[in-house]
Order: C-alpha cells, then structure tokens, then sequence
C-alpha cells in the first residue's frame, strides 16, 4: 500500500497493542468489505492497517458449554460446511452459504462481516434470533455485548476505539428448535441481500408455537427484531394461515430506504414474503423435516 503502513502482529496481544499505538488503525482479515468499499470510493483507505488474518486460535468453530463459540477469523465457507453449525444453528449456516461468491466465503470472516455493520449483511439477523454475544477484547480486558447491540448504524458499530472482535458465542437453541434464513436476492452469487430475514421457532409437545424470533434484514439501519411477528407465532398452531398472519405483521419493525437494488415500497412489500418463506421453513424444521441448507435456494428466495 503506497505510503502507508502494513503491519502484521503474531499474537492477539501483539495486534491490541498495535492498535493502541496506532491511532485511526483499522483490522483487516479477508480484506473482502475494505477492499471492494475502497475500489468503489464508499471509503478511504486507513494510513495504517493491522492484518489479522494469521493469528493463532481464532478460527475455531466448536462447543463450550453447551453453546456454539466461533472465533472471529472463522470463515464463512468453514461456518457453512460446519456439522455442528449444520445441526443445531441452521439458519447460519444457510445464510454463510450464501454470503457472497465462492472466492469471498473462503477468505471473508465472521468477525469482519460483524464489524461491518451493514444491515444488509447475511449472518446478522441469524445470530440476533440466536441471541448471540459478541466479545469485544482490549488490552484493558474483554467484554461481551449482545450482537444487536454491537451495531450502531450503517457501517457503525459501538466498539470503542482499540477494541477488537474475537468471537461469538451463541446459546444453544431449546430442544423442539428449527431455524432458518431467506433473503430476496437478483443474482445467485456476488450479490447481498434486497431484504432477508431469519426466524427461529420452538415447537410444544403438542405441535403448537412454545417461542419464536423472527429478525430482519435490510429493511432498517441496522438489523431488527418483529416483536409483532414473534407475538403473533407464540401459542399458535404453524398452519400456512397462521405463518401468514405472523408474517404480515413483521411491519412494526421495518423501515426500508431506496436505492439501487430496490425501493422502499418493494422491499416492504417483500419482507412479508420472505419472512413468511423463512418462519415456514424453521416451524417444518422444527417438526423434523429435513430441508437443505441453504434454504433460500429451496423455498425460492430467488426471483
């Protein structure tokens, strides 16, 4: 990079402490979000860039404790092809399958999708209906914040200055669980979503609804909960009238803006069908049926 500075620690602390002697230093891992906003003029290119990418031990994708912790520098084509991802936390897994092209899953990160913050982005609204944490570490300590609290708007987030992300930990859903992501989306690879949503439904005993979140993508700054969507599941039989009605209601949280892969009007319309096609495939998961991942491409997410 002319005339700035490259820099590439070999340990976690190495790379914090950098990030604290250099002041406006940006993390990069896979590079996929910085050099295409670059190439495009969306952003400037920082004076000086810490690259992550060989740091030991945060790639892992494993269990602790009952839940799901995946490092930061975990990639999307990892995630995806992840048994345990696979089986209990479905709806990432469909949406890591579909994050860009081929080329941008092998390189592009979780921990690099997070710190992003588009609305837009893929594995958001997966990990909000999860209710994951994401940890924050600094050479002061580390801490840990709930993932929707981690953004703060477009391309924003509430990490302060030094901290950086070192993974995810996501709880493991209730016995009786099934999930999903669909997204609307024009082309098949290379593209992100116009809207996407996931849901995430528990089933009683008796078939019935006993808890559901439903969280959507690309309809408002950040990636959002339908309280109205989740309140309307709760203790209903998941009939095709009732998935309807849930999904009718996922209005109460969107507020989707215009621009070049659709205007607000479109994107509100379609919401309510892709939620319906996202909360239709995590009740039939939930029940036992197997539908393969990524749902998008089963349930017709394409258009």
């Amino acid at each position: 990079m002319s005339g700035g500075t490259y820099l590439e620690p070999a340990s976690l602390d190495e790379a914090l402490a950098l990030l604290a002697e250099h002041d406006g230093a940006a993390l990069v891992a896979g590079g996929t979000d910085l050099v295409v906003g670059t190439r495009q003029g969306k952003r400037t290119l920082p004076e000086t860039l810490v690259a992550i990418h060989r740091l030991p031990d945060l790639d892992g994708i494993g269990e602790d404790g009952g839940a799901l912790a995946i490092g930061a520098l975990a990639t999307h084509d990892a995630i995806e092809r992840s048994e345990l991802v696979r089986g209990r936390w479905t709806a990432l897994a469909d949406a890591s399958a579909i994050v860009g092209s081929p080329a941008t899953r092998h390189v592009g990160t979780l921990g690099g999708n997070l710190a992003n913050a588009s609305p837009a982005m893929e594995t958001g609204a997966p990990l909000v209906v999860f209710g994951a944490e994401v940890e924050l570490r600094s050479p002061g300590g580390s801490r840990a914040v709930p993932v929707e609290s981690l953004w703060a708007g477009p391309g924003r987030t509430t990490a302060a200055p030094g901290e950086m992300i070192t993974g995810v930990r996501v709880p493991a859903p209730a016995e009786g669980s099934g999930s999903a992501y669909v997204r609307l989306e024009y082309r098949r690879s290379m593209e992100i979503a116009v809207v996407g949503a996931a849901a995430l439904v528990t089933l009683a005993g008796d078939g019935t609804v006993a808890g559901a979140r439903v969280a959507l993508t690309a309809v408002a700054p950040t990636i959002v909960r339908s309280a109205a969507a989740e309140a309307a599941l709760a203790g209903s039989t998941p009939t095709a009238e009732a998935i309807a009605a849930a999904a009718a209601v996922v209005h109460d949280a969107a507020a989707p803006i215009s621009d070049v892969r659709g205007s607000g009007a479109y994107r509100k319309a379609m919401i309510e069908v892709i939620a319906r096609r996202a909360i239709d495939v995590a009740a039939r998961r939930a029940a036992g049926e197997g539908i393969p991942i990524p749902a998008t491409m089963t349930v017709g997410g394409t258009r």
